[in-house]
């Protein structure tokens, strides 16, 4: 121990690690194991599942990784000791101009899992990171520091994307979003994993097999660890972890689908007779929460308490943006109606009908109140747009069947004057790009860009017979696409362009990137237009 404590300490005065944050640091790792400073021999690379960064501060972001030399065996093929790691940030990619560098603990308890929170680092610039164990290095991964508070930077570029069903095809768009130019974050607005149990290429089921999952259905820890590893194999959605900083949410498939608060979707209603009971359903989430957790480079505040977790977060960009991340899944009532879409009964009235929580909803807009942002992100996981669907029925898993919290985000937008709402969404597997207003034929209030799925359905086609009543019967959709892929929007003072990038297919590797369609919003008008270079 003393050893270890040594090499911090020498390196804070290489200037590594400067005082305070040196100290900090050591509190961090908490008490070190002697079984943990041995050097430990492993069967494989232990860096198999890659690095990732998140959450991007004016000083500092977190950088993650996970050892699992042998991904696929019990424990990642490792000990059941808590191991330790060194990390390091650059200002460069050959690592001569070291600005951070510290040991955590791998521990089993957390699957390996090393979460960092780096500090004292300069604001709005790119940085380098790298871990260390057992003689062996990682893949180097970029991150870029937020803007200082108050700095006005020229422009914010960010991508949305989610919806990566692993079975259905290949992660290309992954691919493309690695290879975009300058991202200060990309946000995966979740359906990270799919808990669907595996099919065999043939056989029946929701969308085609073009590879198959491990295992059954995940219900257990260990089980949405290994279907967590299978998705983190992928070298296309490791190459864009390594090449961007990401803020992540959860939406259904992390846990069960169409989950809400404690109600799984095996409620005994429709086509589920057996009823899983809350008290059994909570497991299952603290489950599906650490395992989310364990995966993702996240912040220590936002590790799950059992069932419970902090996953709704505030991230500024200086003066340019602030952006919300919200969790649509937790704090919500039961679908009503039975779920599905269907015409809308007696309970889509209900006037105190929740869909972020009394407490989220009053964060939410007290961080819209007084927002300093030219652009306000409100970063979350279904549409929150009007979609009168075909026979007037409405979706009952999105925000058309809880109108009343709607309307209650909506108008406190409206009275705090919040500058520049834009709602990112994702969930049904289609692009769209939409004006929001409190009432039909009413002022607008925002705008949504809602991205389509990374994988999700298959190949898609461009438009489908639904897609074209959709855009007759909501006029407010100006915008609808069921090709795979994402969406990547450049903010800058005078407004913010939103391109729609498509890939003609994913049952098969190697599509090209494509551009659907470009939109512009400009500033001070809550209205979505067909434009942009």
């Amino acid at each position: 121990m003393d050893s270890l404590r040594r090499h911090i300490l020498d390196l804070s005065r290489r200037g590594a690690l400067r005082g305070a944050a040196g100290l900090a640091a050591l509190a961090a790792l908490g008490p070190m194991p002697r079984r943990a400073l041995a050097q430990p021999s492993f069967r494989g690379f232990p860096f198999t599942l890659g690095v990732a960064s998140g959450e991007p501060a004016p000083d500092g972001f977190v950088i993650w990784t996970r050892l699992a030399p042998e991904p696929h065996a019990p424990d990642g093929g490792l000990p059941r000791a808590a191991l330790a790691v060194e990390w390091e940030v650059a200002e460069d990619e050959r690592f001569a101009r070291i600005a951070a560098a510290g040991t955590a603990l791998a521990r089993p308890e957390l699957a390996h899992a090393v979460h960092v929170e780096v500090g004292g680092l300069t604001p709005g610039r790119p940085w380098f990171y790298r871990f260390r164990i057992a003689g062996e290095a990682s893949a180097t991964g970029r991150c870029r520091t937020a803007p200082a508070a108050g700095a006005a930077p020229a422009r914010l570029r960010f991508v949305n994307a989610g919806c990566q069903h692993y079975e259905h095809g290949h992660f290309t768009a992954w691919r493309h979003i690695a290879a975009e130019p300058d991202l200060d974050f990309v946000f995966h607005y979740g359906d990270y994993i799919y808990e669907y149990g595996g099919r065999a290429p043939g056989q029946g089921g929701w969308g085609p097999v073009v590879r198959s999952h491990l295992g059954q259905e995940t219900i257990a820890l260990a089980d949405y660890r290994q279907r967590y590893t299978q998705y983190r194999l992928d070298p296309d959605l490791q190459a864009a972890h390594a090449a961007h900083p990401f803020l992540v949410s959860y939406d259904d498939h992390e846990v069960d689908n169409n989950w809400a608060g404690d109600v799984s979707e095996e409620d005994g209603r429709g086509r589920f007779p057996v009823i899983v009971p809350p008290e059994v359903f909570v497991l299952r989430k603290a489950a599906a929460f650490q395992a989310w957790y364990e995966h993702m480079p996240l912040r220590r505040a936002a590790m799950p308490r059992g069932p419970d977790i902090t996953a709704y977060r505030r991230l500024d960009f200086g003066t340019m943006a602030r952006v919300h991340v919200l969790d649509t899944r937790q704090f919500r009532d039961d679908q009503p109606c039975g779920d599905g879409a269907k015409p809308a009964c007696p309970d889509v009235s209900r006037p105190d009908a929740q869909m972020l929580g009394a407490e989220q909803e009053r964060w939410l807009l007290g961080g819209l109140a007084d927002s300093p942002a030219r652009w306000n992100i409100i970063a979350q996981q279904v549409p929150m747009m009007r979609r009168d669907l075909r026979g007037g029925a409405i979706s009952m898993d999105k925000w058309d069947a809880y109108p009343a919290a709607r309307h209650r985000l909506l108008d406190g937008i409206a009275e705090r004057r919040t500058p520049n709402p834009i709602v990112l969404s994702g969930d049904v597997h289609v692009a769209l790009a939409a004006t929001i207003r409190r009432m039909p034929g009413g002022a607008p209030v925002a705008t949504e860009f809602t991205a389509t799925s990374i994988t999700s359905a298959g190949d898609g086609t461009e438009t489908t017979p639904a897609g074209e009543e959709i855009r007759s019967r909501n006029p407010d959709i100006a915008f609808f696409h069921a090709r795979r892929g994402y969406c990547v929007s450049e903010a800058g003072p005078g407004r913010m362009t939103t391109e729609f990038v498509s890939v003609p297919f994913v049952t098969r590797d190697g599509a090209a990137r494509e551009t659907a369609a470009r939109f512009v919003v400009e500033s001070g008008r809550a209205e979505v237009k067909v434009g942009g270079g």
